[in-house]
């Protein structure tokens, strides 16, 4: 008996199939509704509005003393140099032994950047390359060759003005 019930439900599923897919095949033709002819309107002139309301005969003007402008930069940009940072802030450990001090370990050059190692007075070793910071006065490496590191130190006198430094550390020959 199982057996037949599945078979009367398959058939009724292939009834409806076949009732839908005979349904949806049948094509009917829609009327398509046609636009409205024009009809003849007669034109007449459309009369000029104009206004009643008066015209200011002097404008007002705002006065924008005193106001912020907001279309001005909020970061002020001077013009000057900046001055030297003063030594009792905090700096890094390469930065705390004085540039004549340090002794050339060795130096690789042929890379996209020349790199040098250096040691200071204590021991500590450091990788450097151009522009990197050494010493106490803000040192810049301006250049490393195969056998030197020339670094650009700026240092201010007892006038107060500016003046640079070249310090140039040479590699020691092997004998």
């Amino acid at each position: 008996m199982p057996r037949n019930n599945s078979y009367s439900m398959a058939a009724a599923m292939l009834a409806l199939f076949v009732a839908a897919a005979t349904g949806c095949g049948k094509k009917e033709n829609m009327p398509v509704p046609e636009p409205p002819k024009a009809t003849a309107v007669s034109r007449t002139p459309v009369q000029s509005q104009s206004s009643t309301a008066r015209k200011p005969a002097i404008q007002e003007r705002y006065d924008f003393t005193g106001k912020k402008d907001p279309f001005r930069s909020f970061v002020v940009v001077s013009k000057t140099k900046l001055p030297l940072p003063p030594i009792t802030e905090k700096r890094l450990p390469i930065q705390q032994t004085e540039v004549n001090q340090f002794k050339i370990l060795g130096i690789i050059t042929g890379l996209s950047e020349n790199r040098a190692m250096v040691q200071d007075a204590t021991g500590k070793s450091f990788v450097i390359k151009d522009g990197s910071v050494i010493g106490p006065h803000n040192g810049r490496v301006q250049k490393i060759t195969a056998t030197s590191i020339e670094i650009t130190e700026q240092y201010r006198d007892d006038s107060g003005k500016i003046h640079n430094r070249v310090v140039k550390l040479t590699l020691p020959r092997k004998d």
